[in-house]
């Protein structure tokens, strides 16, 4: 600490020796016989070069960070609520037309905080986005003024439309009930389920899947360790990164059950069968930890289509579901998600053909094979 400032410093030096016999390489002050460019090394017959891995094309067009949306577009959910209860606007529209509920990345390791968001979509006019008069005049008073004073000339011109609203993650979702959700950044590497309503915040990634088996193999530590190698790391508090590029597209799926394939078409297979079942046991365990029934009533929004949100059932539910989060969930591990990981890993590791005890450090190297392969 230097006058209250943590500082983190890397020092990195480079050798013109290439595997000289003479020189000792050293990393982290221990000596290693080979340093790859990510910064790991080889000690004897132990390491895997993961800087060789390449983006894979069957993986292409399926994760996609969030929606950036550039302004005070979120709303709070009693007023979202309000909006969805008025009359038709003069274009003869419901407001349901441009409000989703929002999630970022607190709303999977905390709890949600019953956010939405106004969107006008991607080309929407100005005067067509008018015609929706209350979420309209919203973004107007809280958007506008900020985008007014930016330098930024297609924003001041377009500022009721989001900052990225990411139309190739919408286009991808498009017929989905749901889909896959992980932070970008966070401690344990969460993956949960989203009603296909709901926007995702750039603090997400979003995948285009709608079956348990791509969201078992996602949630297996196989995929996790794979993730911490290959994501990047963010100094506040040192949490993994996860980046649909050299994370997501990089990662080997088991044969026959990659991304570039619908879930119908391996729905028979004995390895997907195993590996949904072991995931929606995991989601069932979860929720059931997360929103007890004892404590969670679950409402409908004003209007249909969209997903039911829970709600504590007095004051004391609602002070005791403040610590029902998945970040306290996965720092405790009780055993019964332990044994539910386990369960879901053992399937995984069937799949791609390997025993159940296969080591982090051999599990790593037979992905890398299969990438390159």
């Amino acid at each position: 600490m230097v006058d209250g400032a943590a500082v983190r410093v890397s020092l990195v030096c480079f050798s013109q020796f290439y595997r000289d016999p003479i020189v000792q390489y050293r990393l982290d002050g221990k000596a290693v016989d080979e340093i790859y460019t990510d910064l790991t090394a080889r000690r004897g017959e132990t390491g895997v070069d993961l800087t060789r891995a390449q983006r894979l094309v069957r993986n292409t067009g399926v994760a996609f960070m969030g929606d950036t949306k550039g302004g005070r577009f979120d709303i709070p959910g009693d007023l979202a609520r309000k909006w969805l209860q008025e009359p038709a606007n003069p274009n003869g529209r419901p407001n349901s037309d441009v409000l989703k509920p929002w999630m970022n990345g607190m709303a999977i390791t905390r709890r949600p905080a019953d956010k939405w968001i106004i969107d006008f979509g991607f080309s929407m006019t100005k005067a067509e986005a008018a015609l929706y008069e209350s979420p309209f005049q919203h973004a107007q008073k809280h958007v506008q003024p900020v985008w007014e004073t930016q330098r930024v000339d297609g924003r001041r011109h377009e500022w009721w439309l989001h900052h990225r609203p990411r139309p190739n993650m919408w286009s991808a979702l498009e017929g989905l009930s749901r889909y896959i959700a992980t932070p970008r950044v966070s401690k344990h590497r969460l993956f949960v389920w989203f009603d296909a309503q709901i926007c995702p915040d750039s603090a997400l990634i979003a995948f285009a899947r709608d079956d348990d088996t791509t969201f078992g193999v996602l949630h297996s530590r196989f995929h996790e360790i794979w993730s911490l190698r290959m994501g990047t790391w963010l100094d506040k508090g040192n949490d993994p990164r996860y980046t649909p590029t050299t994370t997501f597209e990089t990662f080997p799926f088991p044969d026959g059950l990659s991304p570039d394939i619908l879930a119908s078409n391996f729905c028979t297979n004995p390895h997907a069968q195993a590996i949904a079942s072991a995931a929606r046991r995991l989601v069932e365990l979860r929720d059931r930890w997360l929103n007890p029934p004892e404590w969670v009533k679950w409402i409908d929004e004003p209007v249909r289509g969209y997903p039911r949100r829970p709600v504590p059932r007095d004051r004391e539910a609602e002070i005791k579901l403040k610590k029902k989060t998945l970040t306290n969930l996965y720092n405790a591990r009780p055993q019964w998600l332990v044994d539910a990981h386990v369960q879901l890993d053992n399937a995984v590791a069937a799949a791609y053909g390997w025993p159940a005890d296969i080591t982090d450090e051999l599990a790593l190297q037979e992905l890398l094979t299969k990438n390159l392969h």
